[in-house]
């Protein structure tokens, strides 16, 4: 099980990190989605991975930890936010600059 979490983690990591370093929004705002899904993961699996023991302390003799399940709902409601609001800050922006590239430059346009 730890294998499985620790190859996801690395992959939701480096994918997310691939696509905030290209030059278009949309990359960039999936790449932050992949890179916050794999902080989320991080937070969960720091709670310990055991599965049927309850958060709640005083039911089991070896309880599952609340507060990282607390930080991940939470960083879930912020994440979600904060992606509809760059995603609205994208597209305005590319409704002015007439492209998605992230420094409103195209690269393929020919410059005189």
């Amino acid at each position: 099980m730890e294998l499985v979490i620790a190859i996801t983690l690395g992959v939701l990591t480096s994918t997310g990190v691939y696509l905030i370093l290209r030059a278009r929004t949309f990359s960039v705002v999936l790449g932050l989605t992949l890179l916050s899904h794999g902080v989320n993961l991080f937070l969960f699996s720091m709670g310990r991975l055991t599965t049927a023991s309850p958060a709640v302390v005083g039911l089991v003799s070896d309880p599952t930890d609340p507060l990282p399940q607390a930080l991940v709902l939470t960083a879930i409601v912020i994440s979600f936010s904060m992606t509809a609001f760059v995603v609205v800050l994208a597209l305005k922006a590319a409704v002015e600059l007439r492209s998605d590239h992230v420094d409103g430059e195209d690269p393929n346009e020919d410059r005189q």
